[in-house]
């Protein structure tokens, strides 16, 4: 039986809906590679432009055991600028003809664009990440919904031109939670089924570093919203704040981030370095069920 048609009650037999699949999860949180197919993304821009490049990464994300890749072709970083349509279906529609059809776990893109969307799910894509939680785009939710994909829903303040210049919250999470409740009721309004529905509460994305920290603190609150919580704070300026490093020397505090997320109950990570995250959040499910290594000496 499934509790607010997204997750069962047994946790061994928890199950998440990825487009039209329904995967059974494990002990831990799933982990989604990202692949970014731009010249200015804030931790890897322009290692993965070239089409082939990205192929390979997609390739071996998963062979690392990505369960999920999201691959996006415009940066969101702060201050980022804009790109058209035109450019940015030139830059991901050649990986996604390419990985669509032979990737054996499912492909998510990072839009928030309806029509590119559209053209996503229209090469095989069962998964739209969209940063304005389909505000920015007024036929965002109806191709979403027609395509029958799942979507994520993330909170940001602001745009990623704006976000960072001066956040400010009374409640950060419960505001981010209320955001999220809102845009759930919005998105089931237009027709997109609540088991499809995945929030994200957004670090990094109009959060100071104390906004992003309260965050790791009180995820379990987001638990509320009856909905799998994604997280993404795979390398992101935050953790370089604290531990006074760059790019992937992050991977330290990313771990740590996902740790706590898995403790929080969080279902998907977004992450660059996936075969370390898995690592690491075998060693949590072993934790959460020290039963099935009993026999093991």
């Amino acid at each position: 039986m499934i509790v607010e048609s997204t997750v069962a009650t047994t946790r061994h037999h928890e199950t998440i809906t990825i487009g039209a699949q329904t995967i059974t999860l494990p002990a831990r949180p799933l982990v989604m590679g990202i692949v970014n197919i731009t010249p200015d993304s804030f931790s890897d821009g322009g290692v993965f432009f070239a089409p082939e490049k990205a192929v390979a990464h997609v390739r071996r994300l998963v062979d690392e055991g990505a369960e999920l890749i999201d691959i996006g072709g415009e940066s969101s970083r702060p201050g980022a600028e804009p790109v058209d349509i035109g450019e940015e279906w030139r830059r991901i529609g050649p990986v996604l003809s390419r990985v669509t059809g032979t990737s054996p776990v499912p492909i998510s893109v990072d839009t928030y664009k309806a029509e590119i969307a559209r053209r996503a799910l229209d090469s095989g894509a069962s998964v739209i990440n969209d940063i304005s939680a389909l505000r920015f785009d007024p036929e965002m939710a109806a191709v979403v919904g027609r395509g029958g994909a799942s979507v994520v829903l993330m909170h940001m303040q602001g745009t990623p031109r704006s976000m960072q210049q001066h956040p400010a919250y009374a409640d950060v999470m419960g505001e981010i939670v209320a955001f999220l409740n809102e845009r759930i009721a919005a998105a089931q309004d237009a027709g997109i089924p609540h088991e499809k529905i995945i929030v994200d509460p957004g670090i990094g994305f109009g959060k100071t570093l104390g906004h992003n920290l309260q965050i790791l603190q009180r995820m379990a609150e987001l638990a509320g919203t009856g909905c799998p919580v994604l997280l993404g704070a795979s390398r992101k300026s935050f953790i370089g704040r604290i531990s006074g490093v760059t790019g992937e020397y992050r991977l330290p505090g990313s771990l740590a981030a996902v740790v706590l997320a898995a403790r929080a109950g969080v279902r998907i990570v977004r992450v660059h370095d996936v075969q370390a995250t898995r690592r690491a959040l075998e060693v949590c499910a072993a934790v959460a069920e020290p039963d099935v290594w009993a026999d093991n000496t």
